[in-house]
């Protein structure tokens, strides 16, 4: 069974040291973990290794399909697809980034191309498939627009049906001359998706249609973090209550109430990602809820290189630092969470491996188990049950 971000909201669990047994018992006996890359170096595309979800045992990662950077990944709750978004400033001649298809070997994981449609627009960051599988979003870094793409029902795409371009600057002249579309998001109720810019310090808010394949600015159209924090990536709570957006040049993590009626979000609390005494070069990358809902993970970059871990009060959606872990390599892009939260894998880029860390659930803590696995330039990690 393939899982994305979105079915994680649905298939959260609730998980205490009272019920660590029970999650033993109900772990698959192995999964796949799918790995999205950038291909400027010794990569090739995206990458397969097999996982044992009992001991969280790695094997070696196989290309499993050659793509132009597919950096990041989206997979279908049809268990038959997967989509990447090729992380390029020009493909097929033209001057924009496009978003890939593939159809998934049930029996070996590999996959076949089935073809890809333009992004509407360059350096296409993020890809988001919502909850049916009828649309993918994609967010264009560096033309700051967001499309939407419908899925036909062979898993192929259309034509973006509906693009939003963004316009404007932010308060750091040097990071913020515009916009930056850094990820788009259906919400846990497929009625509204929210995008995260980099550029503008705001997170948008769209009225999603589901039929009609398109996205229209809600009202209000968009919530704004403190200048020159650089919204990347955000995680929705499982009960859908609360949002938590990542800030990548502030290092910091907004948490906003959310109205899931009216897609509206308010500022509940903004807390570092780093320890009170770091300096140096830092960025954040990429952030996950836990599936219970306790604990949130966010990845540093730069001098840190670490994933922070906050524990979660889920009535009031605050978060209170918990420890800031080494991910045993340089700049973790991204990490991925199985479905379970026994287990989270972090992606080093720059030093072309992922280290595999068990998940102490009473805690939210890391342990690294020791694992380091080779995978070129890796940038984000897709888990995928069996």
């Amino acid at each position: 069974m393939i899982v994305n971000r979105a079915l994680l909201l649905v298939m959260a669990l609730t998980v205490g040291c009272h019920e660590a047994a029970q999650i033993a018992a109900e772990t698959p006996a192995s999964c796949r973990v799918y790995f999205g890359t950038f291909t400027n170096k010794k990569s090739k595309g995206i990458y397969m290794a097999s996982m044992d979800a009992r001991t969280g045992r790695l094997g070696e990662p196989q290309l499993v399909a050659e793509a132009p950077s597919p950096s990041f990944l989206a997979l279908n709750p049809n268990r038959r697809f997967i989509y990447a978004c090729n992380e390029v400033e020009s493909i097929d001649g033209k001057k924009q980034g496009a978003v890939s298809a593939f159809s998934v070997d049930d029996a070996s994981g590999r996959l076949t191309f089935l073809g890809r449609q333009p992004s509407a627009g360059a350096g296409p960051t993020h890809v988001w498939i919502d909850s049916t599988g009828k649309n993918v979003l994609a967010a264009n870094y560096a033309s700051g627009s967001v499309a939407v793409l419908p899925v036909r029902s062979d898993g192929a795409l259309d034509p973006p049906s509906s693009v939003d371009q963004r316009w404007g600057k932010g308060a750091d002249p040097a990071r913020q001359g515009g916009p930056h579309a850094h990820s788009a998001y259906t919400d846990p109720s497929n009625l509204f998706a929210l995008s995260c810019d980099l550029g503008l310090d705001k997170v948008f808010v769209y009225r999603f249609d589901l039929a009609a394949h398109t996205i229209v600015p809600n009202d209000p159209p968009f919530a704004e973090v403190q200048p020159g924090s650089g919204p990347r990536h955000l995680a929705f709570a499982p009960t859908g209550k609360f949002v938590y957006v990542l800030n990548e040049m502030a290092c910091t993590v907004t948490v906003f109430s959310y109205g899931e009626r009216r897609g509206r979000l308010s500022e509940v609390q903004t807390i570092s990602t780093l320890p009170d005494d770091f300096h140096g070069n830092r960025s954040t990358a990429e952030i996950f809820i836990h599936p219970s809902g306790k604990y949130l993970y966010t990845s540093n970059r730069g001098d840190a290189n670490s994933i922070t871990v906050f524990g979660v009060d889920t009535a009031s959606g605050r978060l209170t630092t918990v420890e800031h872990t080494s991910t045993h390599g340089r700049t973790p892009r991204g990490f991925g969470i199985d479905p379970t939260g026994a287990w989270l894998i972090a992606a080093n880029q720059d030093t072309d491996n992922v280290a595999v860390y068990r998940i102490n659930q009473e805690t939210g803590k890391l342990e690294f188990t020791g694992q380091s696995v080779s995978v070129p330039t890796p940038v984000c990690v897709a888990f995928v049950p069996r």
